[in-house]
């Protein structure tokens, strides 16, 4: 019996996007189905063309999908809480950050950049029926070893990427997350100043 999964689309205080409202990250997975190659690329695409700073394009991805050693590797590399649901996502994506030029100059908004380019992705993503689910929880230094990352790049976020699936499937902590309302701090919070 699958688990009811209470309405996903935000309470905004203004109006938004509906692609944007609707965006949420889910942990329940469906580890059967695989992404065609067309809605991935679409998504990479969108982060391709990302906004940076001097068109640098301080971001790189590894793409692994379920099934290979590869995306073996990235779930190894992350925590045990992230482990339990994030191995039945169809695709982990690792978000790589330049943080160094290659004459070893700093780029300060390598970070910003990488970050503008994930969330390209995860609209796109989320347009084409896709769930996104960002992750800090992972070793770098995993990640680094096994992608043999020059010291230049910086594994900042791994990406799950698939289907949704059924939520009874979660232990049931994360099922309790899974259908919990959404929620964000009110917008007068979060401006700071404002004239």
């Amino acid at each position: 019996m699958s688990t009811p999964v209470a309405s996903r689309t935000a309470p905004t205080e203004h109006p938004v996007l509906d692609l944007l409202a609707e965006r949420w990250s889910p942990r329940a997975y469906d580890a059967e189905n695989t992404i065609d190659d067309s809605r991935l690329n679409a998504a990479l695409e969108a982060a391709r063309w990302s906004p940076s700073a001097n068109n640098s394009q301080p971001w790189r991805f590894i793409v692994a999908r379920r099934g290979t050693a590869l995306h073996a590797q990235v779930v190894d590399a992350l925590v045990e809480f992230n482990q339990l649901w994030a191995v039945n996502a169809a695709v982990l994506v690792v978000a790589i950050a330049e943080t160094e030029s290659e004459d070893g100059s700093p780029i300060t908004h390598a970070l910003y950049d990488l970050g503008q380019a994930v969330a390209h992705f995860s609209v796109q993503a989320h347009h084409d029926g896709l769930f996104v689910h960002q992750m800090s929880g992972f070793n770098p230094d995993i990640v680094r070893e096994f992608a043999d990352l020059p010291a230049r790049f910086t594994a900042t976020t791994v990406i799950a990427v698939g289907e949704l699936g059924d939520a009874s499937v979660l232990p049931e902590r994360l099922q309790e997350r899974e259908i919990a309302p959404r929620v964000r701090r009110p917008l007068s919070e979060s401006v700071i100043l404002s004239a």
